[in-house]
């Protein structure tokens, strides 16, 4: 790495582009920093086997590359057509079938994947077919049966998705394979599962109860698409580990117009609250076919990466694009570029006070000093990552080097800004040994130099979480060693 390291994560979803020989490699070279596995395609044996492949190309590059299992959630959709698909004209009839024994869609009907869904829905609802290409009007319920007039001409299609404008409809986040998924993605030892869909704060609570109940303390996100996710965004937030912002469902719910405020909400709201976010959904999208992004897309995720977003996704981009590894090359580019114009604005008038635990006190105290002192890192010592993430969200010029022992720490901190996680075992020896070390493999890495200052954090107990209690300023010296250290 350079001075000018990207700050901001970068996520890949694999599929068929990514699975070739050697192609996992590039995307690490391009600089990918977490893999997501969508289980709404494929079978699970098959994301098992790129979750392995993930964990041997990320040994052989040497990179600490996080794992990200996204459940399918309760997607509504509507069922097969007989033709496979049909063309709808405006003002036409066209029913929806809730029903799991309805025949095969045709000019006039189609089964839907959600029986409940003539409960949910009133004349005069607008429903969303093909993330809004298609749009419905209710005319009538009767019984299984949803009576809509056509609003717009156009192709529909096999196992297209469906919404409710405004949203408002009462199925819950997780579904039975979502929980059975839950139990496989925890043996395939991910690092983070999305829950897709959630409503409030109880789905990613039930969420994690059932990955603790076998075992697995992946860090969860939950994925802001529903409307009602809007209206709970601060208790969905608290439950959280990450927020990923999710636009394509989210857009289709509340219109294309709303979406560019309430994306800087979330963003902004999550960082308030000390957790991580990512923006997602369509970012470089005419990169599935093109080997250049348009200049609508560069500003779009710019855009995202000056709003203070941790990481920006790329989906079909990379899981099926002609050019996965150009996607990721531009994702880099644009970041770098971006991070040269986020103005750090960091208002330590309106920081929290009274806060609870040591470790945010610390973390605040450091980014206060880099702020007035200027420094050329900030080294951290963590167990869980905690210190690390605390840190992060007081933006800093300073990178934050993460040391931590646990290999699913440091996977999980590959996906929060400024942050740079590094192998390091603590265990046995003193703070003042633990930062001898640490500053000697920065100097190895050609991350430090002579005359730079340094910010080393730790606890006076390093194998603990949340005991960061010590903060250090330092120097390095013209010999190397770090002055203000005594023998080190």
């Amino acid at each position: 790495m350079t001075d000018r390291q990207r700050r901001t994560k970068i996520l890949a979803t694999l599929g068929p582009a990514t699975d070739p020989p050697g192609v996992l490699d590039e995307l690490f070279r391009a600089g990918v920093n977490v893999v997501r596995l969508n289980f709404s395609h494929g079978d699970p044996s098959g994301q098992a086997k790129r979750a392995a492949a993930v964990r041997a190309a990320a040994q052989r590059a040497g990179a600490e590359v996080g794992i990200l299992a996204d459940l399918p959630g309760p997607k509504i959709r509507v069922e097969k057509f007989a033709e496979g698909k049909v063309k709808l004209k405006a003002g036409d009839r066209f029913d929806l079938v809730a029903d799991p024994d309805a025949p095969l869609g045709d000019v006039s009907q189609v089964g839907v994947s959600y029986l409940g869904l003539p409960g949910d829905v009133q004349p005069g609802d607008v429903l969303l077919l093909d993330d809004g290409l298609m749009q419905l009007r209710v005319e009538s319920v009767e019984g299984q049966r949803i009576v809509n007039t056509v609003l717009n001409d156009g192709m529909l299609s096999d196992r297209k998705g469906l919404n409710k404008q405004g949203g408002g409809l009462s199925l819950g986040a997780l579904t039975e394979r979502d929980k059975e998924l839950i139990g496989i993605v925890a043996k395939i030892g991910v690092d983070f599962i999305a829950v897709s869909f959630c409503r409030n704060a109880e789905d990613m609570n039930e969420a994690r109860r059932i990955a603790l109940s076998h075992g697995c303390d992946a860090a969860l996100v939950s994925k802001i698409e529903r409307t009602e996710a809007i209206e709970n965004l601060a208790e969905i937030i608290d439950a959280s580990d990450v927020v990923m912002v999710a636009r394509g469902d989210l857009g289709v719910e509340i219109g294309d117009a709303e979406l560019p405020g309430l994306q800087k909400k979330i963003i902004r709201e999550s960082l308030a609250r000390n957790k991580v976010v990512i923006t997602a959904t369509q970012m470089l999208q005419s990169m599935v076919e093109s080997p250049i992004p348009t200049r609508a897309e560069v500003l779009d995720v710019a855009n995202s990466v000056i709003d203070g977003t941790d990481a920006v996704m790329l989906s079909a981009e990379t899981a099926a694009g002609a050019y996965p590894i150009k996607a990721v090359e531009a994702m880099a580019r644009i970041c770098l570029g971006a991070e040269k114009q986020f103005q750090m604005d960091t208002d330590f008038e309106k920081a929290p006070r009274n806060l609870e635990r040591a470790d945010q006190a610390i973390a605040m105290a450091t980014m206060f000093l880099s702020e007035h002192i200027g420094v050329r890192a900030i080294v951290a010592m963590t167990e869980s990552g905690g210190t690390a993430r605390y840190l992060s969200r007081f933006r800093s010029n300073a990178p934050i080097y993460a040391f931590s022992r646990h290999d699913g720490a440091r996977r999980r901190m590959a996906m929060i800004r400024d942050v740079f996680p590094i192998a390091f075992d603590s265990r046995g020896l003193a703070p003042r040994e633990a930062a001898r070390d640490s500053l000697r493999i920065l100097r190895d890495l050609n991350r430090l130099t002579p005359g730079d200052r340094v910010i080393f954090t730790s606890g006076d107990h390093m194998e603990q979480h949340g005991a960061t209690n010590t903060l250090r300023l330092l120097q390095i010296g013209a010999d190397g060693k770090a002055e203000g250290l005594g023998e080190l």
